[in-house]
């Protein structure tokens, strides 16, 4: 095969790929058109999705809020508890004082 015949089947080859393109384009632009009816209903979905989306944002934050609630109604549950186990502790510590106190009474009469 001498150099003009490399060159023409090249080019046929080039030609015949260009064409096959050019069909699956036309083809598939002819059964992917969207008629005007699916335009609406398209539309509609466009508007539900946007209107999911807020609502999930609203969701998001109220859901950021209540746990910041929570976490500081645990943190203040938890200070309240701390704070009744000492109470607690120093009750049974003055028990203790007062029982030891009565029965060095009892042991004195």
């Amino acid at each position: 095969m001498n150099r003009t015949e490399f060159i023409i089947v090249t080019a046929i080859i080039l030609l015949i790929a260009f064409a096959l393109g050019w069909f699956s384009y036309w083809l598939l632009h002819r059964f992917a058109r969207v008629s005007g009816g699916d335009m609406g209903e398209m539309d509609n979905l466009a508007q539900s999705l946007h209107e999911a989306e807020e609502m999930r944002d609203q969701a998001l934050i109220y859901l950021e809020q209540r746990e910041a609630e929570l976490l500081s109604q645990i943190s203040q549950t938890e200070a309240e508890l701390r704070a009744a186990m000492e109470g607690l502790r120093d009750a049974r510590h003055e028990a203790e004082e007062m029982r030891a106190y009565i029965e060095r009474m009892h042991a004195n009469s």
